[in-house]
């Protein structure tokens, strides 16, 4: 069982998210003491969820760039759990009311077809992979002040996700050259944004096996069938309504999503 304090905490913190309402920082009483009591707060948070958002399908990796870290004040990325009833396949059509403020990340995401009980490097998680997908990742940054980002406190609100959108799987990715992979992102047809999967830690599969080895140095390993979101290729944009957004990976095809 979580410490109470921490218990606390994560139910303060789910109550600000379900309360759709816009915050600068999290306040005082639920900031984390520390970037391990994030990580437990975190654990308890998803806990939580799981009766609304349905059970855990995956994960989500942030803060895979060193501006964004220095930022931080971290060195390394961060992470967050992806719930099943969030996970939309193809195409999503979600209402903006349901967010205080909803964007979106242009994603490659990965699903893996075993259990990785002792993490590793990236050739051993790359051959744990069963597919790759163009994705698109739903944040809730209840409009935040990124002046004042804290990773602590990202990391005790799951890192602001709020689902994912997921292309056609992809089995046939060992052909394809992730690193130099294009990703580009439209809304309504105009192009906002490109990078390449080695914008993310060098190579998406960096960052999957960062969340490997620290899901199973903390005993909870990643597990066949689950998808990991590797990282943003192009800054968060925040559609609005009437918008159509669609993230198109080179070799992985696209995910779409219309906002009403």
């Amino acid at each position: 069982m979580p410490d109470p304090s921490v218990r606390q905490k994560a139910e303060g913190i789910a109550a600000v998210f379900r309360a759709r309402r816009p915050i600068d920082i999290l306040p005082p009483d639920l900031m984390p003491a520390s970037l391990d009591e994030a990580y437990a707060i975190r654990a308890a948070f998803e806990t939580l969820e799981i009766s609304e958002r349905g059970a855990t399908a995956g994960f989500k990796i942030g803060l895979t760039t060193p501006i964004m870290q220095r930022l931080c004040g971290v060195n390394e990325p961060c992470y967050g759990a992806v719930f099943g009833r969030e996970v939309h396949r193809g195409r999503a059509e979600l209402a903006a009311a349901d967010y205080c403020r909803l964007g979106v990340e242009t994603e490659i995401a990965v699903q893996l077809g075993e259990d990785l009980p002792q993490g590793g490097d990236r050739e051993r998680v790359g051959a744990a992979v069963e597919s790759c997908m163009a994705a698109i990742e739903l944040l809730e940054d209840l409009r935040h002040d990124y002046k004042r980002l804290s990773a602590a406190a990202m990391v005790a609100g799951n890192v602001w996700n709020a689902g994912i959108v997921i292309g056609a799987p992809v089995t046939e990715w060992r052909g394809l050259d992730l690193a130099s992979a294009t990703a580009r992102l439209t809304i309504n047809g105009r192009e906002i944004g490109a990078g390449k999967g080695g914008d993310v830690m060098g190579h998406p599969l960096n960052a999957l096996a960062w969340l490997a080895n620290k899901r199973a140095a903390e005993g909870n390993p990643l597990r066949r069938g689950q998808i990991v979101m590797t990282g943003s290729m192009v800054p968060i944009q925040f559609p609005q309504p009437g918008d159509r957004a669609v993230v198109e990976v080179e070799g992985l095809g696209a995910a779409e999503l219309v906002v009403r």
